[in-house]
């Protein structure tokens, strides 16, 4: 005689089932509420052993290395184009004049101010004068007391200036404003937004290297030759003070 299987009762049936959904159902929800955290941490968990391999590790070694290097330069870059535009150039104490600017016309703001050092300081006719930022212009004038300065920014003043990342002279004219006009030789300047203008190295007219201003614009397609246009880093109409520089042969 055969036995008869036991049937399974309902009530058991759906208790089984109402555990698995309801597991499933937390499991969810977990999921959902930590927004996939714990996934995520079993699944790097699991990935763990094998990722990043060897080569994954140079590849991020390498990485870093030329990010850092990068990094490196562009910060030794900006250190020296800071110093020079801050005037950290040493320059000897018998060598310079410290005076203070006493008037300044308002119809000529652009063009000259008046200072409190002249012949009896050793102030002389053409020397450099310099302010926070770097070169202002030349003495034009002298008596005893005073000194006249005419700045680069007066109409039709023109320096001998150049641009060391090129190696491209140019004539730096005054334009009324604190954006004067630097004109090039060469009928190709190579010229960029952002570089550094200074007095040229050779310079004998001039102390050499020092900072005039930054490239705001370049036009290569002007006619006879190009020219860019320069943001001095020393603000004339901020000046209260400046440096008289005695120039290359003076004593």
């Amino acid at each position: 005689m055969i036995k008869a299987r036991p049937k399974i009762g309902f009530h058991l049936l759906f208790k089984s089932k109402f555990w698995v959904m309801f597991l499933l159902g937390s499991l969810l929800f977990g999921i959902r509420w930590t927004k996939g955290a714990g996934y995520l941490d079993l699944y790097s968990i699991l990935l763990n052993p094998i990722l990043p391999g060897t080569a994954q590790r140079e590849w991020i070694k390498e990485g870093e290395n030329i990010e850092r290097n990068i990094r490196l330069k562009l910060l030794e870059e900006d250190n020296i184009r800071l110093r020079r535009a801050l005037s950290l150039k040493e320059i000897n104490s018998d060598q310079r004049i410290s005076a203070a600017v006493i008037s300044r016309s308002s119809r000529n703001w652009w063009q000259q101010l008046e200072i409190n050092k002249g012949a009896k300081a050793g102030v002389l006719l053409g020397q450099t004068v310099i302010g926070p930022g770097g070169l202002i212009g030349l003495v034009d004038s002298v008596t005893p007391l005073t000194s006249r300065v005419r700045l680069l920014t007066d109409p039709g003043h023109q320096v001998g200036a150049w641009i060391d990342r090129t190696k491209r002279h140019g004539i730096l004219t005054g334009m009324g404003t604190n954006r004067p006009k630097l004109i090039f030789l060469n009928k190709n300047s190579l010229a960029k937004i952002g570089d550094t203008v200074t007095t040229s190295p050779a310079s004998t007219l001039l102390p050499p290297n020092l900072t005039i201003g930054i490239v705001q614009f370049v036009n290569e397609k002007a006619l006879p030759s190009p020219y860019a246009i320069v943001q001095l880093t020393a603000s004339p109409e901020a000046i209260d003070w400046v440096q008289i520089l005695k120039n290359n042969g003076q004593k």
